[in-house]
């Protein structure tokens, strides 16, 4: 019995570690993008990653024909959409002291509009699978990519920094 057991795990670690090997990139990828962090300082997206990563394999054995690749994925999308929302008060927040520093690629973004767009457009999820998983109507998932798209080819610009001059007294 133990045999058996120890055989198993075994198995289920050497398929994990062939997911992992294949996967991680991509899906590192994903999460930084999702942060717009910078691909050699990415704390948050580790952190992300990670989360998605233990939990695939906390399930690698209920997958059941299931794409791991997938179900990481989605949990990955989930876990940012669900620290977007402690972290800003809502995905769609637009402060600019909700946007990360800038520098990475998406950072114009909001997180909201972040998400779709990576959802969409890096992991070619289709509108009504990414609406399904986020829990929104398709026109709007439409309408928020469309959105993060053209504030991509036309981003805003910066407004002119100021410079006070003191008057010596």
């Amino acid at each position: 019995m133990r045999e058996r057991q120890a055989s198993r795990n075994a198995r289920r670690a050497r398929e994990f570690e062939a997911f992992v090997a294949g996967a991680a990139g991509r899906l590192m990828h994903a999460a930084t993008l999702l942060t717009a962090e910078l691909p050699d300082d990415n704390p948050r997206a580790r952190r992300l990653l990670t989360a998605a990563l233990a939990h695939t394999y906390a399930v690698w054995d209920g997958l059941r024909g299931e794409d791991p690749y997938d179900r990481t994925r989605q949990y990955l999308a989930v876990a940012f959409a669900r620290g977007a929302w402690h972290q800003y008060g809502g995905l769609g927040l637009a402060h600019p002291w909700s946007r990360p520093k800038p520098g990475g690629t998406l950072s114009c973004l909001s997180p909201h509009e972040r998400l779709i767009l990576v959802l969409r457009m890096y992991e070619g999820v289709a509108e009504e699978q990414a609406a399904a998983m986020l829990a929104l109507p398709a026109e709007r998932v439409r309408a928020v990519c469309a959105r993060a798209m053209a504030t991509l080819l036309h981003p805003p610009r910066e407004a002119p920094a100021v410079i006070a001059e003191v008057a010596p007294s």
